[in-house]
């Protein structure tokens, strides 16, 4: 179910996740989601989210301006 417009029809699918970090942009691209027919909304599994912040985490070590990575190929 949709927080935001109580929708129940979920679809599931793939979006960019962006992370502003200090003067880095980091791009995980083609993650996992849920999005709600009605209103667009995107949602992640726990599982998912973990990931992020694990591939998030990692990303922070880099000294790049911007960091692109595909989350199919993320460890």
């Amino acid at each position: 179910m949709c927080m935001f417009c109580k929708n129940k029809i979920n679809f599931e699918t793939t979006t960019n996740y962006v992370v502003n970090y200090k003067n880095s942009i980091i791009i995980i691209k083609n993650v996992p989601c849920l999005e709600c027919e009605q209103c667009g909304e995107k949602f992640f599994t726990d599982d998912v989210a973990e990931k992020l912040e694990n591939i998030v985490e990692l990303s922070k070590k880099l000294t790049q301006e911007i960091s692109v990575i595909d989350y199919k190929n993320a460890a």
